[in-house]
């Protein structure tokens, strides 16, 4: 009996231990890792009509999974534009449109010519929501890709605050053939000597005047204040979702069939009528506490499970909220990193299970764990050969999972990533 009881415990012993292992397995198994990617060389190809892009400002793939590039001409310099002189004085190049439609195989089937600006997004009927600058004032507007022509806008203060400034709020173009500007980094390089010191007489007035428009435009304003920096669609729920610059970013929602604003937060969820006008509640330097309020830069994307992610570039993190803006958690990524930030534009896995984030400053794609935010792995560095990045600034991915990014800086480009199984 005694012997039988020995056997039975050990049999008991070993089903377990192999149940352990199997469970080890399963939980193995269940680890996300980075997805690997490889550069395509082969697309896009190369712009007819003697075009060269510009900077990289707003990226989406359609639902034919065609993408859309929104650059900026006006980065182009003189030496760049030396086929638009008469006569020509180069076989390269001229300013080409702000907006290129590219197929899958890289080729232009389409172009307009809208203001240039920030951020964008293509709705399932082809029509294109971008963060433009219009008459001297930035907002959200909805063109007929067809026509090119603005057909609905949101609503937007009639001014500008006096401290907007910033690339994308930079000159129009001048309109002289052959002409172009001091160049896409011209305003984020210190000039020999450093910069001169300001006149106190002109700082005082200059924050009088911003305290002023703030008392004027409070955070509760219920339209676009100052600049666009991302527009993101929730068709599901027929809304849009724009990122505005004013006092360090505000998510904004508005109806996307008539545009009426709907609701708005700031930072950790604070309700607009809680947001502070004091800019010491949003001072950071790198590996600092975080900010009570937004620092700046911030974009944002929406999950199908309907969260949130708002990525507050200069201060290192990402935020994630519910439809109604209610603060859940924050991700802390590359705390370390100064100047422009880590976390740039908010992207998805096709499986919704990773997070995709383009750091302009590192030049990375950092893979997260979208549940808790861990960083499972980068891809790419800085550098000009294909497959590296000089100023990657945007990003967008297709039903394929296929990855595209687009680059400011030095980078002025598009490139495309296929998956590696």
């Amino acid at each position: 009996m005694k012997k039988d009881r020995s056997a039975w415990k050990r049999v008991f012993v070993g089903l377990a231990g192999l149940g352990i292992l199997v469970l080890c397995a399963v939980v193995g198994a269940q680890v996300r890792t980075a997805p690997k990617f490889k550069f395509d060389p082969n697309w896009p190809k190369p712009l007819p009509n003697k075009w060269k892009m510009g900077g990289v400002t707003g990226l989406s793939v359609d639902k034919d999974d065609n993408v859309w590039v929104y650059d900026r001409p006006h980065d182009l310099t003189d030496i760049e534009l030396q086929a638009e002189l008469n006569p020509p004085i180069a076989d390269c190049c001229v300013h080409p449109p702000s907006m290129i439609h590219l197929d899958k195989n890289g080729n232009v089937i389409g172009s307009f010519n809208p203001p240039e600006g920030h951020g964008m997004a293509v709705d399932s009927k082809g029509f294109v929501y971008l963060g433009n600058v219009v008459d001297g004032i930035s907002n959200v507007h909805k063109y007929d890709p067809a026509t090119g022509k603005m057909v609905a806008e949101t609503p937007h203060t009639p001014e500008m605050p006096p401290d907007a400034s910033g690339s994308d709020l930079a000159a129009p173009l001048s309109g002289i053939p052959g002409r172009g500007s001091a160049g896409p980094v011209a305003g984020f390089l210190t000039p020999p000597g450093g910069r001169p010191k300001p006149d106190p007489a002109v700082q005082a007035a200059r924050a009088a005047a911003i305290a002023a428009f703030r008392v004027k435009y409070p955070p509760t304003t219920p339209m676009i204040v100052q600049g666009i920096e991302e527009v993101r669609l929730d068709e599901p729920h027929r809304e849009l979702y724009a990122a505005d610059d004013y006092l360090g970013g505000r998510v904004m929602v508005f109806d996307l069939d008539t545009f009426k604003f709907k609701r708005g937060w700031g930072a950790y969820g604070h309700k607009l009528s809680e947001i502070t006008t004091d800019d010491k509640d949003r001072e950071y330097t790198p590996n600092g506490p975080m900010p009570k309020e937004f620092r700046g830069h911030l974009t944002l994307n929406v999950s199908k499970d309907g969260l949130v992610y708002a990525a507050d570039r200069r201060a290192n993190r990402i935020q994630v909220f519910d439809r109604q803006g209610n603060f859940k958690k924050e991700f802390i990524m590359a705390p370390w990193t100064g100047v422009g930030g880590s976390t740039g534009g908010v992207m998805f896995s096709p499986d919704q299970r990773l997070l995709y984030i383009s750091d302009l400053t590192n030049d990375h794609i950092w893979f997260l764990n979208r549940e808790d935010g861990k960083v499972l792995g980068t891809m790419g560095s800085m550098g000009e050969n294909g497959g590296q990045f000089y100023g990657l600034h945007m990003e967008s991915v297709d039903s394929k999972g296929i990855l595209y990014t687009g680059e400011v800086f030095g980078g002025e480009r598009v490139q495309r990533f296929l998956p590696v199984k």
